[in-house]
């Protein structure tokens, strides 16, 4: 029996601001359509796309951008709801009359990376299909070993990330650096404040903003001293909030996810917008270091338990971080993908929740690219310590070269560890994990 099935695709995403530099939304969606990785891969800057051609629904998004689908049945067909939360997703089902179809785990996430192509065809329904679009080097694209040569070509491109993010931001807007003081967040604020002065532009519109939970942890004194050796205190604000503005429920609420550190992340992320939207409601922009630690493999091996993680595994693996074990991979997140293709989120939610448009120029293609590039295994020659000493190494050295400008390096803490002191984090966040996924299971 032969049926002719009328699918429908529902794209519920803010497609113009969503849209990659210099393009509008339907021209971004022509390149997407033509179902070509390398037409994604030439995109600028962040970017989550939906695009339909005949039966085909092609998706594609960068690492700090979320997008995720989901497929239901209708009488005449099916449906494909793109949306980039868990709760769009649901609210227009119920709208719909198919709530009964919807639970949060049928959800699925975009990969990043990857182009990913849907056919809406009826019952059943194929399985999506995922083609790279931006590949880790390959052995003999490696760069060499020279730790000047690495640090100038990260660098390098972070400042032209940051250049072509000044060139569409209205001019004499107001940034804001979240600003911890450490290397990543550190290397961003003197990338903008060398692009700005580079430019003709007053630096006098970058602020450097630096959370203190209840008096501060010891991020403020650290982003302070940063400041005084640069001779640049008169950028550093701190935005101080009480224990009270941290509230990890009701950051799972916005993330939609309940894995505790980036849990713990965006309570204090969330804490620090609020009061930031407070103190000045109509600024806009805002860019960060995130996605710097997974780049240069920044996280102690081991921590938290997780034994599967051996420093073979990690410099083996170039976008281990970036993407968690792949998309190919029995472990691999349908709902959530992987990595910081999943934890994205604890950065993005928060800002687009109170208004912000926020920038990761770390998650961005060019420099996850260069990353790949770069020969761990060889520099670290199997030593963990060895390892976590590069990143100080290759981004002091970069900001040197480029920027002319010398990077204070300091010892690494996670953000929610320096903005939060130790009482109150314990307070905080001394919970069970088991407790964060049940609140998550309640919402829905």
């Amino acid at each position: 029996m032969h049926h002719d099935y009328v699918a429908r695709l529902v794209d519920l995403t803010d497609a113009e601001r969503l849209a990659p530099r210099h393009l509008s939304a339907d021209e971004a969606r022509a390149r997407l359509a033509t179902g070509d990785p390398a037409a994604v891969r030439e995109l600028e800057g962040p970017f989550a796309l939906v695009a339909r051609r005949d039966e085909r629904v092609f998706l594609a998004r960068s690492l700090d951008r979320p997008l995720r689908y989901f497929l239901a049945k209708e009488v005449e067909g099916p449906m494909l709801v793109v949306a980039e939360s868990i709760r769009e997703i649901a609210e227009f089902l119920a709208a719909e009359g198919y709530a009964e179809q919807f639970h949060p785990s049928y959800t699925r996430m975009v990969p990043a990376h990857h182009l990913t192509t849907i056919r809406l065809v009826g019952c059943p329904d194929p399985n999506p299909v995922h083609r790279r679009f931006l590949e880790p080097a390959m052995p003999d694209e490696l760069l060499p070993a020279d730790l000047d040569l690495i640090g100038e070509r990260y660098v390098g491109a972070l400042r032209r990330q940051i250049d072509g993010w000044l060139d569409v931001l209205p001019p004499r807007e107001p940034i804001g650096v979240l600003f911890s003081g450490g290397l990543d967040s550190g290397s961003v604020l003197l990338a903008v404040y060398r692009a700005l002065l580079d430019r003709g532009e007053s630096p006098a519109r970058l602020k450097a903003l630096t959370l203190a939970v209840d008096g501060g942890g010891q991020d403020l004194a650290q982003a302070r001293e940063f400041l005084r050796r640069l001779d640049l205190e008169m950028l550093g604000e701190a935005v101080e909030v009480e224990a009270d503005a941290v509230d990890p429920y009701a950051a799972i609420d916005l993330i939609e996810d309940y894995k505790p550190l980036d849990v713990e992340c965006a309570a204090v992320n969330l804490a620090l917008l609020t009061a930031l939207r407070a103190r000045y409601p109509d600024w806009c922009y805002l860019i960060d270091g995130d996605g710097g630690d997974e780049n240069l493999k920044d996280y102690p091996i081991g921590e938290d338990g997780n034994e599967e993680l051996t420093i073979v595994s990690v410099v083996n693996n170039p976008l281990l971080y970036q993407e968690g074990w792949g998309v190919d991979c029995i472990k691999h997140s349908l709902t959530y993908s992987g990595g910081f293709s999943r934890g994205c989120v604890r950065t993005y939610a928060p800002a687009r929740a109170l208004g912000f448009h926020g920038f990761s120029p770390f998650a961005t293609p060019p420099l996850v690219a260069v990353a790949t590039a770069i020969p761990f295994s060889e520099l670290a020659g199997g030593e963990v310590e060895r390892l976590y000493s590069l990143k100080g190494e290759i981004l002091a050295r970069g900001v040197a070269r480029v920027l002319d400008l010398e990077l204070p390096v300091f010892d690494k803490r996670r953000f929610q560890r320096g903005a939060v002191p130790d009482p109150v984090f314990a307070e905080k966040f001394g919970v069970a994990p088991e407790d964060y996924r049940r609140h998550f299971h309640s919402r829905f």
